[in-house]
């Protein structure tokens, strides 16, 4: 039988993001151009609604062979299904093929946008009602231009932005310092440094290096080492009063239950690209909730679709509470593809009206970054 939500068809787009600014991490660079896919899916009655899928090469994966995954092996699990089977569809997914978070993320979001718009409901609401509609916005300090992110930085106080997450461990400790004094110098009473080093530092002497971050009252110092040195991080944490974050150590639910078990941080950062999607985002905050344990919402070099899709998960997600980093569209990325930009404003980014993720794509804007499209 036909239904309103069957979908009868699908179009995955390879693109490629133009940049303003050059982003520096301590696992890598990131300049110019970068690539990623979009996802739309269209239903039997011209419903339409939108995935994205954000990898970084260094990170987790590219962005070619999530286009890939989508085109070839998700395909088929989504034509002629209703987009309300979301769950059977990405347990399906998850057999279908092995990793591939990003095309999995991307799938579920369109699934979720389309059954949002015909049910005539917001996406969050589907994942279990709004608990908050504005969420504190977190911006990175990650530029090798130091001056350039002063203005940067002075340009997001005026907008009332007073989370700041400064990227470390690509220079020296010393470097860090300095930089770090300069920006602390700049900041009002009311705003709070977060300290990132994406894996930058090996475990040997990183006790020192954090306890002298710690004069600049972080309010959590993210990722100091490798993914897999989890009893490395253990032994920071414990170590210091600052709280750890992990992010990179943690992508799926089982690796939560590992950090929740070993406590090798205070709190984790949940990524709906990391993740694989809403349902493992979900039950990754879940086994932190159940532990005590809050969650900040991450995001990768996403656009608008992703970063509407991750309003939402934390929106409707009680313990995502540390403020999330819902920027990229706006101060990063160099095309806008949706309409009605994400609204930022009073240092916070705002859930959408409407049904679905309550966004239009500009269709124009997507066509201009768009490299390949599969139909």
């Amino acid at each position: 039988m036909i239904y309103a939500d069957t979908i009868r068809a699908l179009d995955v787009r390879f693109v490629r993001w133009p940049l303003k600014m050059k982003r520096r991490h301590g696992v890598g660079d990131v300049e110019k151009v970068l690539p990623g896919v979009v996802l739309r899916l269209e239903a039997e009655d011209g419903s339409v609604g939108w995935g994205e899928a954000a990898p970084w090469a260094v990170f987790s994966g590219t962005a070619e062979a999530n286009a890939a995954a989508i085109d070839v092996y998700l395909r088929p699990l989504l034509i002629g299904r209703r987009a309300s089977e979301v769950a059977r569809i990405m347990d399906e997914a998850a057999h279908a093929i092995v990793g591939h978070g990003e095309a999995k993320a991307a799938v579920e979001m369109a699934l979720y946008d389309l059954w949002g718009r015909i049910a005539g409901v917001p996406v969050a609401a589907l994942l279990g009602g709004v608990f908050r509609d504005r969420i504190p916005l977190s911006v990175s300090i990650a530029n090798p231009d130091f001056e350039a992110d002063l203005l940067f930085l002075e340009e997001r106080l005026a907008d009332g932005v007073r989370l700041f997450k400064v990227k470390t461990g690509f220079l020296t400790h010393r470097e860090d310092l300095v930089r770090l004094e300069a920006l602390k110098t700049r900041l009002p009473d009311d705003a709070e440094i977060r300290i990132d080093y994406n894996q930058g530092l090996e475990p040997y002497g990183a006790v020192a290096k954090l306890r002298d971050m710690e004069r600049f009252a972080p309010g959590f110092i993210e990722q100091p080492v490798k993914r897999d040195q989890r009893d490395a991080m253990g032994d920071l944490a414990r170590a210091i009063d600052t709280p750890i974050l992990a992010d990179e150590s943690v992508f799926s639910p089982a690796e939560a239950i590992d950090l929740v078990s070993r406590r090798y941080a205070d709190a984790v950062s949940i990524k709906l690209m990391k993740a694989g999607g809403f349902t493992a985002a979900r039950t990754i905050a879940a086994i932190a909730g159940a532990a005590g344990m809050p969650a900040y919402g991450g995001t990768m070099y996403e656009a608008g679709i992703a970063l509407a899709a991750g309003i939402h998960l934390v929106a409707a997600t009680p313990n995502i509470c540390l403020g999330a980093e819902f920027y990229t569209s706006r101060y990063v990325l160099g095309v806008e593809i949706l309409r009605e930009p994400i609204r930022l404003d009073d240092g916070a980014s705002h859930l959408p009206a409407g049904s679905g993720f309550g966004i239009e794509v500009d269709e124009e804007a997507l066509a201009s970054v768009t490299v390949d499209r599969r139909t």
